[in-house]
């Protein structure tokens, strides 16, 4: 058994954090920004102090590899993202990949001697708060997403990804894609959610993600003067729109227990205080274990839209960004988890996941697994978003051992520390 350096994984983790820190005690570190860059850098300078061999892709994914002492033995692959949302938490993806850091340290440390090799990723843009859609990296890598439509995809500035990476020097030579496919898929992620604070519990095991769809609606109607237009001449596309929100703030209850809806973006054009809005443009995020109840939501926010729409007199247009379906974790690596949790005298529980992470796509290439730990108050997405020191390095212990019993190896021959 090893056990990580709790000083140095934290002194880590506040490096880390003064990277796009926020004066709230935030992170403003959006994919492939300046502050992303400089984060990339430290990682790389990270991975090559450890004699690991670095290898960037085309999309950006920055890995490190780790032999171990079968060369022909499929990698354990871990890790996280380094991009935060706009104005988040310090803890949303960058633990994971800190984590992931402290356990190829502490091998090290160890003169452990795994039977496989172990690669550690960060992945690119899996928050798709600058590029949508999220889980870009990730995606690409797996083959869900093609590379080209990848690069050429732009934020809202109309700067596209392969721009970006090679304005912060990440636009790599390596074909984006597993050179061999990994034997397991092993993640640590804060839970994003109360379950294990109110269960009392330091690990969750993940047996599972809820799919999501993610859409863009546009509503259209006239723009006019704001005094002079009589109210039953007007086509107003803010009142349908916002008809709509309030209509898919409801929709969750009617669908299924688990399922949540969420606007997370809204437009309003011209966006002038004396003009009649003709254009309103907003975002449905819908999600649910079932697909069938995420093909429903669907239907039912056109129905809304339609709805709205013709009461208004204005039209309407819904788009699909992006859909994935519900994620069923590797039962082997699951019980791996837990074993390992039990191991290192950490309590743990077995549960559901309600938010998207790179594990989800990696998990239709390979065994994949995710470790979650706990969110205070289930607050995260924003500068309040905090995890319990105590409980980070619980995550880092039991995810150390399961990734020590993931990676296996052979009998001792050289006097080194063998799993």
């Amino acid at each position: 058994m090893v056990r990580i350096d709790r000083e140095r994984f934290r002194a880590a983790f506040e490096r880390y954090s003064a990277i796009g820190a926020t004066d709230n005690g935030g992170l403003h570190r959006l994919a492939l920004s300046a502050a992303d860059g400089e984060a990339r850098d430290r990682f790389v300078a990270d991975l090559e102090s450890l004699g690991l061999s670095v290898r960037i892709d085309e999309v950006g994914n920055v890995f490190g590899r780790r032999e171990g002492a079968d060369p022909d033995a499929a990698p354990i692959l871990v890790g996280s993202h380094l991009d935060s949302q706009p104005y988040g938490g310090r803890f949303d993806g960058q633990l994971g990949v800190l984590t992931a850091l402290e356990t190829l340290r502490s091998f090290e440390d160890a003169n452990l001697v795994t039977e496989r090799p172990i690669e550690i990723v960060n992945w690119t843009n899996e928050e798709g708060a600058r590029f949508k859609p999220a889980l870009m990296g990730s995606g690409a890598y797996v083959g869900t997403h093609d590379v080209d439509v990848v690069l050429e995809t732009a934020d809202a500035d109309g700067t596209t990804v392969a721009e970006a990476l090679s304005e912060i020097g990440y636009r790599g030579e390596s074909p984006c894609g597993p050179t061999e496919t990994p034997h397991a898929y092993l993640e640590l992620h804060v839970e994003q959610g109360p379950v294990l604070e109110e269960r009392e519990r330091e690990i969750g095991v993940v047996e599972g993600i809820l799919g999501m769809a993610w859409l863009e609606a546009t509503v259209r109607g006239d723009a006019d003067h704001a005094g002079p237009s009589p109210m039953h001449t007007r086509s107003d596309a803010l009142v349908a729109a916002a008809d709509v929100v309030t209509g898919v703030r409801r929709l969750a209850g009617r669908l299924a227990d688990d399922a949540v809806t969420t606007v997370g973006e809204f437009r309003v054009e011209p966006n002038s205080v004396n003009v009649i809005p003709d254009r309103a443009t907003f975002t449905v995020d819908l999600r649910s274990y079932d697909e069938d109840v995420v093909a429903a939501g669907v239907e039912r926010v056109d129905a809304e839209l339609a709805a709205a729409c013709e009461r208004e007199g204005t039209t309407y247009e819904l788009d699909e960004l992006w859909r994935i379906p519900h994620t069923e974790f590797s039962p082997w690596v699951c019980d791996a988890i837990e074993a390992a949790a039990e191991a290192v005298g950490r309590s743990s529980v077995r549960m559901i996941g309600g938010a998207g992470h790179d594990a989800s796509y990696l998990a239709d290439l390979t065994d994949a697994g995710l470790v979650f730990v706990p969110s205070v108050d289930g607050k995260t997405h924003n500068e309040r978003e905090f995890t319990k020191w105590t409980d980070a390095v619980a995550g880092a212990d039991a995810f150390a051992e399961a990734v020590r019993r993931l990676a296996g190896a052979p009998a001792a021959s050289d006097g080194r520390e063998t799993a």
